[in-house]
Parts: structure tokens; C-alpha cells; sequence
């Protein structure tokens, strides 16, 4: 049987003279044994490769379809197209697929024709895949593979809820089928973890995890110019391609354009990837699935953005691109063997994210570098995380209650017309309660019900309070990593409880000296720093308003017409950012009127923006609570444009809650109806600026130019001094 699994492993890898790594074989031979195991092995160990092997060996023998559990199924395509090197048909079901083709794999599926099926965890939760799939192939499966099993624990980095389903599903598998799960990051606290609730005869394969041709080096350098600077300075120098971690998306996108103004092709990776118009990559993997522009276009946003993220990682798999700047969203599972390096523009928040993300790099080069950099802002992004990670009792609560109440279910917009939370909050809190066991809730078809067990639920703030403890401890941890003098692998492997690490003796601190420069070009930071000031933020337009009747007094409802809808704006900044952003939250908040560089950063985002047809005029938001703030900059720039202006042309003829107390587009969009009114002697007149200091939401705009609109103005092109995006993400 070993000769046969060599040969299959030859044939997969297309290397002739291949050999099993240390433990693959002996993992491989205990599962065609039906034995349980949790292989805890390094990042590019071959863990995939294992349990491919077992299923063409099982399925030689006779035996039922394996089932992969992963939430990877994107990042996977290359082991796939290994499998199908040696026989083995995988297929995967995720939210991604037509419904044309989840039925043509479902029959597949149930006449046996598929080998391993691979799904992502939610789908466990998906009652058309338990009945359609589950029910069909539950007494023979013929293996259980739960990837990246770390997710399974809560007090996992990476913990899922929805990976609480595995366990529940498991028991509905013969007690003798062989399983699987594999994971590269856990420390003992998460090892047992995952080990109790699997299985009480599961047995621990674990390798060590020190990568020995990773070279490590960290850098403490606070200012996002000064990275930006030496990113564009070292890039060009280092070996090969390689990845740059970000700890958002805004940063993801903003890296990204800095990299290719600095030479650099480089992409932005990140969960909401879309291409920029005449992307070629774009046209580049069209061309490859001859597939039309048009049809693309056609694409639900979901299809788009695994389309393209596919096109991002083949590009840098071969070559085609210098770097992706990528947030989590290209962590676990993607496999390019030569990446030459792994810079953080920012630090994790804790040690196993960043054992895990450096391990992209040098899995089949002597040499890659591992650049850790330390900036102003990683300690405020790691703790909006941590605050957001699980939902508060008091929208728990308010949720089940407007449950409880209703009859028949409500749906998720049917809850944002009742609640105060955001679209995020109450899905996350959903997310909680449907994989609680017994849950307190029920989703039937479109809408959500309590059950019996939802009076007088209460999450275990007990649990949530010493996961949010480890979380901190973790952060805390990484924070001793950057200040660390001794071995930088040797720490890595001690935080992940590996036995074995010892001094890697290529690092920056056994090497005593910086195995990269830490200097920049001053001129190259400042260069950085005006680059970040132009980050303009473009201001798109809303199309619908919300469903449910949220704007009675004006009957706005349904798309939002050309005739009042608002055209595309800008906004200067990104709310207390490192470029314009600071000066506008002092100028709100301290010295109460916004300094005339601003004005003077405003018309020079007018001038490279060109909004057609050209503004003729300038208007602003009116304000009760600060009615001369924002009049006066709408002033002092039309002054500079050489434009009349017209604060008064709009007014507000009631006050209201503040929008950014208001959590989603119903309540925001709510709180405005029958606001603004036009001044009695406005008059029909040609395109204008409609200046506001801060805009989140963008209803704020969409009312007011729908109001402007409704009285005759041509366009309205909306302009603000700064983003609010709270969203980390």
C-alpha cells in the first residue's frame, strides 16, 4: 500500500523522484486504518497532500465519498488540480456556484461519482444542503477532513461559529469512520480543545514548526509615510515576489496604489476585491476562461470577487505580478512555494496570525525574508477587533425580543426597520445565536424565528470575557516579539508550544546586526506623506432607497431616479487619518473652524477630480447644532473657486438624533425624512458642490441632493472633508 501512495504522491506533485515527508506516510496509513487524528504541522508540511492520498486509497478499496470541511475552498485550487493528477474528482459546494451547478454536483454526489467533496463550514448550517447532500451520503463516507481545525475552538485565533456545526455533524457519521483534522497554528490550550470536542480517541500528530529558511527581522517604524517609503526603497532589492500584509482593506488599497506609483505592480487582496476598470489582469483571465467584459459585468458582486481574487493569486503564483498586498483574506491555504518575502506593514495581533502569514514565504527557497513593521496604529485596529468580536447582550436581547413579538418571522431588513443595529450586528448576532446549542432561534426560508429555548437567553459573557483576556494576552505577546533581543524563531515556536524550537541562528538578532537596512529616503516619505493627504475617497452614489417605507414625508422609495439621484463626490480624507484626516477632526473638535489649508487641499481634489457638468455654485448641509461651522469652509471655498455660494439654499427645519448614532440604512435614512427643506427663494439653477465636513452612510447627501434634485438642480456633486469608516475590515 506505501508503494501504491508513493506512486500516487509522484504523480500528484509531478516530481519523479519525491518522498514522503516526515509522519505524511504514517498519517496517511492510521486513517486507512479508521483511525482519528489531529495533524499540528508546519505551514507547507503537505497536510492536503495527506488527506488526497487517503481518499484515492479509500476510494480503491471501496469506500464512500470523503468529506472536506474548509474554509479555504478559494485558496484550494492548485491542491485540487494535484488530486485530479492522480484520479481523485473534487468538487465544492459555496455561495459562489449557479444553481444550475450545485444540482449537477449534488447528483454527482449521490450517484457516487465524486471523490472528495469539499464545503465551506456555513454550509453545515444550510438546511438545503443537509437534506440535499448530508442525509444522502451520512452512512458512507468514507473519510471526515475538517481543515484549518483551529477554527473548531473559541479560544482559537481564528475561531468560526459556524465550525460548531463539525461536531454536531459528526455524530451523525458511523462511529468508525476515519477523521481528519490539520491545522499549522495551535498552541496546547487550543490543541486540547479541538481534540475533546472531536473525539475522545483521537490521536496527536505533531511536527515542528520552526521554518528553517525563513529570515526574520523586525522594525519598529510608527509613521505610515516612513513604511510607505521603505517598502518602495527594499521591495525592488529582495528576492523574488512576495506578499505585504495590511491589517484593513482601506490600508490594503492604499499600499497597493502607493507600491505601483513607486514602480512596484503590485495589487490590492483583500475579501471585497473588485478590479479597477482596465485592470489587465482582468482581461488577462477573461481572455484564459473566454469569458467577454460584458459577462463579467453580468456577475452578481459575490462571483466577481472570487473571480478576480483567483486572477490576483495566479497572477503572483506565476510571476506576473511583484507583490499582493493582502489582508487575512490570503492567510491559510494559498500555496506558492518560492515566495521570496513576507513584509507587515503593520503588526498582528497575535503570534499565530503572524506565524501563519509569515509561513507563505521560502516554503521551497533556501532564503526569504520575514519583515515584521511596528506603526502608530496597530494597537487601536487590533482593539476595534477585539471589541467587535462577539455580539453584546443588549443586542442579543433586542433581537429575540423583536422576534418574539412578531408573527410569522421577521427578515433581516424587516429587523434594521425596528432596530438601532447595523446590517453587521444583527447578522453576527444571528450567527451567535444559530450555532448555540439548543439555539434560541430558527431561520425558515427568508426569515428568522425564536424557538422554545429563547426565553430568557443570556450568551455566556463568563466564556466571551476570558476569550476577549486571551485575545489581549495574545496582543501583549506580540508586543514582547518586536522588542525581542534573543531568537526570533525560537520565540515563535515557544508561543505555538512547539517542544522543539531551538535558535534559528539566521535571524536579525542571531545574526547581531539588521539583515535589511532600516533607513529611508526623506524626500521618498514626504512624497509619502502628500500621497497620503491625496488619498481621495471617492463618494458613490446610492440607487435605491431603503425598503419599508423609511421616507413617508418626502414618498421617496423604491430606485432612486435619475432625477434626484446624486452623482459621484469625493471625500478630502478618511476621518482622523494620517493625512488630511487629523487636521479635520481638530478643526471640528478643537478649534471649531476648519483651517484654510483644507480650503486650499479641497480645490486641488476639485481640480484632479473634474466633476462634469462643471459646478456652477456651492451649497452645504445645514446644521442646528453647529450652524456656522461648515457655512463658513462652504464660504471660504467657493471664494477660492470663484463660485457664489448659497449656504441658506437648504434648510433644516427640525433637529434630529446625530446620524452616527444610527446603525444601518433604514434607521439613517429614517432619521432625515422631512428634514431639509429648499429656501423659499430658491430657484431652479445649474450643478452644484454640496459640501458637508464628515459623511459615513452617505444619507445625509442622498436626502439633500434628492431635495436640491426635486427643485431643480442640474447635479449635485457631493463633497466632504472626511470618510468616517469605522469599519476595520
Amino acid at each position: 500500500m506505501k508503494d501504491q501512495a508513493l506512486a500516487y504522491l509522484r504523480a500528484a506533485l509531478g516530481q519523479p523522484d519525491a518522498e514522503f515527508r516526515e509522519g505524511q506516510w504514517d498519517s496517511i496509513d492510521a486513517l486507512l486504518d479508521r483511525r482519528r487524528l489531529l495533524v499540528v504541522e508546519r505551514t507547507g508540511w503537505g497536510k492536503s497532500m495527506v488527506y488526497f492520498l487517503a481518499t484515492r486509497l479509500l476510494r480503491d478499496s471501496g469506500a464512500g465519498v470523503s468529506l472536506l470541511i474548509s474554509p479555504l475552498l478559494s485558496l484550494m485550487r492548485n491542491q485540487i488540480e494535484a488530486a485530479a493528477r492522480i484520479g481523485v474528482k473534487a468538487e465544492t459546494i459555496n455561495h459562489t456556484i449557479t444553481k444550475p451547478e450545485r444540482a449537477r454536483i449534488v447528483q454527482d454526489v449521490r450517484a457516487g461519482k465524486v471523490d472528495i467533496l469539499l464545503v465551506s463550514p456555513e454550509q453545515l448550517a444550510n438546511t438545503d444542503f443537509r437534506e440535499d447532500v448530508l442525509s444522502h451520503i451520512a452512512g458512507n463516507v468514507g473519510l471526515f477532513v475538517v481543515d484549518e481545525a483551529h477554527c473548531i475552538s473559541d479560544w482559537g485565533h481564528d475561531f468560526r461559529p459556524d465550525y460548531r456545526q463539525i461536531v454536531r455533524v459528526l455524530q451523525l457519521f458511523p462511529s468508525n469512520i476515519p477523521v481528519l483534522a490539520t491545522t499549522a497554528t495551535a498552541n496546547d490550550r487550543v490543541v486540547h480543545d479541538v481534540m475533546s470536542q472531536i473525539s475522545d480517541r483521537i490521536e496527536l500528530v505533531r511536527g515542528p514548526l520552526v521554518r528553517k529558511s525563513l529570515r526574520l527581522q523586525n522594525i519598529t517604524m510608527p509613521s505610515p509615510a516612513a513604511r510607505m517609503a521603505w517598502m518602495a526603497e527594499v521591495i525592488p532589492t529582495l528576492p523574488g515576489t512576495g506578499i505585504v500584509y495590511v491589517l484593513t482593506k482601506r490600508d490594503a488599497m492604499r499600499v497597493a496604489e502607493w507600491l505601483r506609483i513607486a514602480g512596484i505592480d503590485a495589487r490590492a487582496y483583500h475579501s471585497d476585491s473588485l478590479p479597477d476598470p482596465g485592470d489587465t489582469l482582468l482581461a488577462d483571465a477573461l481572455s484564459r476562461q473566454g469569458l467577454s467584459l460584458a459577462e463579467f459585468a453580468d456577475y452578481e458582486t459575490k462571483k466577481q470577487t472570487a473571480f478576480y481574487r483567483e486572477a490576483l493569486e495566479q497572477a503572483l503564483i506565476e510571476d506576473r505580478i511583484n507583490v499582493l498586498v493582502s489582508t487575512v483574506a490570503l492567510g491559510m491555504g494559498f500555496d506558492k512555494p518560492n515566495i521570496g518575502f513576507v513584509i507587515h506593514y503593520q503588526r498582528p495581533s497575535s503570534v499565530v496570525h503572524y506565524y501563519q502569514q509569515v509561513g507563505r514565504a521560502g516554503r521551497a527557497v533556501e532564503e526569504a525574508y520575514g519583515i515584521l513593521l511596528h506603526g502608530e496604529e496597530d494597537d487601536r485596529i487590533a482593539d476595534f477587533f477585539m471589541r467587535n468580536a462577539f455580539p453584546p447582550q443588549k443586542h442579543v436581547s433586542a433581537i429575540l425580543e423583536a422576534l418574539d413579538a412578531a408573527h410569522g418571522g421577521l427578515s433581516l431588513p424587516d429587523l434594521q426597520s425596528q432596530l438601532n443595529l447595523s446590517k453587521g450586528q444583527i447578522e453576527s448576532a444571528l450567527k451567535y445565536l444559530s450555532v448555540e446549542s439548543p439555539s434560541p432561534v430558527v431561520k425558515v426560508a427568508s426569515k428568522w424565528n425564536v424557538t422554545a429555548t429563547a426565553e430568557g437567553y443570556a450568551i455566556n459573557q463568563e466564556l466571551i470575557d476570558a476569550i476577549t483576556e486571551i485575545r489581549r494576552n495574545e496582543q501583549r505577546q506580540m508586543q514582547d516579539y518586536m522588542a525581542y533581543d534573543k531568537c526570533l524563531m525560537e520565540f515563535l515556536g515557544r508561543a505555538l508550544d512547539d517542544p522543539l524550537a531551538t535558535p534559528c541562528g539566521k535571524c536579525a538578532n542571531c545574526m547581531a546586526h539588521p539583515l535589511l537596512s532600516t533607513e529611508y529616503a526623506h524626500d521618498l516619505a514626504n512624497r509619502g506623506a502628500i500621497f497620503l493627504k491625496r488619498s481621495y475617497q471617492p463618494l458613490e452614489p446610492r440607487k435605491m432607497w431603503p425598503s419599508g417605507g423609511a421616507l413617508p414625508t418626502y414618498g421617496f422609495s423604491g430606485r432612486i431616479g435619475n432625477d434626484l439621484r446624486a452623482e459621484e463626490g469625493r471625500a478630502l480624507s478618511l476621518w482622523r487619518d494620517a493625512g488630511w484626516g487629523h487636521m479635520v477632526a481638530a478643526g471640528k473638535y478643537d478649534q471649531n473652524r476648519f483651517n484654510d489649508e483644507l480650503v486650499s487641499a479641497c480645490v486641488e481634489m476639485i481640480r484632479s477630480w473634474g466633476p462634469q457638468p462643471a459646478p456652477l455654485w456651492v451649497a452645504c448641509i445645514p446644521s442646528l447644532r453647529r450652524p456656522e461651522l461648515v457655512p463658513d469652509f462652504a464660504r471660504r471655498l467657493a471664494e477660492s473657486l470663484k463660485l457664489p455660494c448659497f449656504p441658506d439654499a437648504l434648510r433644516k427645519v427640525r433637529d434630529t438624533e446625530e446620524q452616527k448614532t444610527m446603525q444601518n440604512s433604514f434607521q439613517q435614512a429614517h432619521n432625515l425624512d422631512g428634514v431639509f427643506e429648499l429656501h423659499p427663494d430658491f430657484k431652479a439653477c445649474g450643478p452644484c458642490l454640496l459640501v458637508d465636513d464628515m459623511t459615513d452612510s452617505g444619507w445625509t447627501f442622498t436626502v439633500a441632493a434628492a431635495v436640491l434634485r426635486h427643485g431643480g438642480c442640474q447635479a449635485v456633486f457631493p463633497l466632504a472633508l472626511a470618510l468616517n469608516s469605522p469599519r476595520m475590515d
